[in-house]
């Protein structure tokens, strides 16, 4: 009863888990071509992740810069997703459209604040000495 609502592939087990395996590997390819914000926010993270193992003193310094790092790309994906369905609704300006585009632009500043704050947070102080 449950499928009939649903809009997934029949799929069950290891081949459903495949299956969105494969889906999230052609949404990072997407992703990765058409968004050039995409792309600088990878290169940053490669970048910024190293770094984090390096100037983090603990453990749970390092796991902070780096999950503050990280949580740049899935919401820039989110944001990413949300325009392209608002461009494929039509091309036509709509308030709602531009609300929808512009929140998730802001749900990408946040985090990059959040990023910013934490490296801030943990690099000055080590700076001062």
């Amino acid at each position: 009863m449950q499928e009939e609502f649903a809009n997934k592939p029949g799929k069950k087990g290891i081949a459903r888990l495949i299956n969105a395996t494969d889906y999230s590997v052609q949404g990072l390819i997407a992703a990765w071509r058409s968004e050039e914000a995409f792309r600088l926010e990878v290169i940053l993270v490669l970048l910024l992740v190293p770094f984090a193992l390096w100037v983090g003193e603990t453990p749970a310094e390092r796991a902070i810069l780096i999950a503050a790092t990280l949580l740049v790309l899935p919401l820039e994906l989110i944001n990413s997703a949300i325009e392209a369905t608002v461009d494929r609704i039509g091309p036509e300006r709509h308030p709602l459209a531009k609300m929808a585009k512009d929140t998730g632009s802001a749900a990408v500043a946040i985090t990059l604040l959040l990023a910013f704050l934490v490296w801030c947070c943990i690099l000055l102080p080590k700076l001062s000495l």
